[in-house]
């Protein structure tokens, strides 16, 4: 699995003119699930995100969770972070898992960060073609890959 991790003042996400999930204060997650990818890497990574000290302290320092701020996480599928740009100009998606498997580990991890203690837990729609809006908080993005934990 790879996700792209945003720190986030507001985001939200929408299929047609339907608002489907939005958070204030927390992490824009754009998740890619990859063929081979097992309920235990979306646990894993769910938990990582939580936990993920990215919020400033009262001294300014990078030191507390999205939990401990009570923040939000939006979650977002995405495809496309599976691609592969090696060869000529057009990405390869072959990496990418089924839209069955890819649906179900998404949901997975999607529960997993519900679990791990995250008060406002949003989604996407899988499969959906989605429009994202977002501020940016930092900027402050991360890039995780299950195969590098």
């Amino acid at each position: 699995m790879k996700a792209v991790i945003q720190r986030v003042t507001r985001a939200a996400v929408s299929v047609g003119s339907e608002t489907v999930g939005k958070i204030e204060s927390g992490l824009l997650v754009l998740l890619g699930v990859a063929e081979g990818d097992t309920d235990a890497d979306a646990e894993k990574l769910a938990s990582k995100v939580a936990k993920l000290r990215i919020f400033s302290d009262e001294n300014g320092k990078l030191s507390k969770s999205v939990t401990d701020i009570d923040g939000g996480i939006l979650t977002v599928s995405n495809f496309t972070l599976c691609g592969n740009c090696s060869r000529g100009n057009r990405p390869d998606f072959t990496a990418a898992a089924k839209a069955e498997e890819a649906k179900r580990l998404y949901l997975h991890f999607i529960d997993a960060v519900e679990r791990s203690g995250v008060k406002n837990s949003a989604s996407g729609r899988f499969g959906a073609d989605m429009k994202i809006s977002a501020e940016l908080d930092g900027p402050v993005t991360i890039v995780i890959d299950t195969d590098t934990l």
